[in-house]
């Protein structure tokens, strides 16, 4: 084979995987890639293990490999690192399975909202805040400070969305600061 044409082959590949991004950002040093689904993606980023683990010790994988849409705020290792000592871990415990369910599925709302839109209903609104129900039937609001897009859970706690639009083939991602916590 000439090496004109091995080097077309080797473009044409990285050609496309990158067009398989779709103009995704790189979450925790990995691409993410918008024909792959919100766990296929989530399990690559090195900023979201604790998320992972803890979808895992939930019982949520299957649930979000589905066709879904869906719309997930998710935390970095970071924002479960601010939660007390040893809630992560007791959290993580087969007797607190349900506990644990329901604060991730706090983080998912049906349907697939881009930040813009996000923005766009917030300003829309008459209190300045889009408000959405959870999977858990737990409410998060969406408000606009200054550029930045904030979540509030239903616990007075606000999560500033870090990264926004991480295209997925069952809806998006939407990474944040902080664990949104239900009452």
């Amino acid at each position: 084979m000439k090496p004109y044409v091995i080097l077309s082959v080797s473009l044409l590949a990285a050609s496309m995987a990158h067009a398989g991004m779709q103009n995704n950002p790189m979450v925790g040093g990995a691409p993410m890639f918008a024909e792959r689904n919100i766990i296929e993606n989530a399990v690559n980023s090195s900023n979201h293990t604790t998320l992972v683990a803890a979808v895992q010790a939930a019982g949520l994988v299957d649930a979000l490999q589905s066709e879904g849409p869906f719309t997930v705020f998710a935390p970095v290792n970071a924002a479960f690192d601010a939660l007390p000592d040893g809630t992560v871990e007791t959290l993580l415990m087969p007797e607190n399975r349900e506990m644990l369910q329901r604060i991730l599925t706090s983080h998912v709302i049906a349907g697939n909202l881009s930040g813009t839109e996000l923005m766009r209903r917030a300003r829309a609104s008459r209190d300045g805040f889009f408000h959405m129900e959870t999977l858990s039937g737990a409410p998060l609001s969406a408000q606009i400070r200054g550029r930045s897009l904030w979540i509030h859970d239903q616990s007075g706690n606000a999560a500033r969305v870090t990264i926004d639009d991480v295209n997925q083939s069952n809806g998006v991602i939407h990474v944040v600061n902080r664990v949104l916590l239900p009452r």
